[in-house]
């Protein structure tokens, strides 16, 4: 009786132990696309307005925004720029604010200075005491002398 526990312990140790050196490949058990490895860096605009413009740029753009719509402020065109890349661009709001889907909405004008000059108009909407969001953008009617 002796001799068969330790022949039945001896089975259960290589049965326990031995799907240790059990190997399988997981990669084929994926049924999603294959991951972008990132040798190729995906090109994300910065900014909505341009292309062109750089993380500094938008920054500075945005917060020229942010005060030329202002529903306090005096709905008065607001420049910004950025020395480094020489770009720059002014904002001008072209309707008093009004509010659609519970934020604050402001038509506003646009002309920027960056690889070319462009003038664009559009729509900005802002959350209460949120930050100032671009919802639709085209290029300015504006008319050819």
């Amino acid at each position: 009786m002796r001799e068969a526990v330790k022949i039945a312990a001896a089975v259960l140790i290589a049965l326990t132990t031995g799907a240790c050196g059990f190997t399988y490949g997981i990669a084929g058990y994926s049924d999603e696309e294959p991951q972008a490895t990132g040798a190729i860096a995906p090109q994300i605009a910065v900014s909505p307005l341009s292309a062109d413009l750089n993380e500094e740029d938008w920054r500075r753009a945005k917060a020229a925004l942010g005060v030329a719509l202002d529903p306090q402020g005096a709905g008065t065109q607001v420049s910004w720029d950025n020395p480094d890349t020489s770009h720059k661009g002014v904002f001008a709001p072209t309707s008093p604010p009004f509010v659609k889907n519970d934020e604050v909405c402001r038509l506003f004008s646009a002309h920027l200075t960056a690889s070319a000059a462009s003038s664009i108009e559009g729509t900005a909407c802002r959350p209460s005491g949120g930050e100032w969001t671009i919802k639709d953008l085209k290029p300015s009617k504006v008319a050819k002398s």
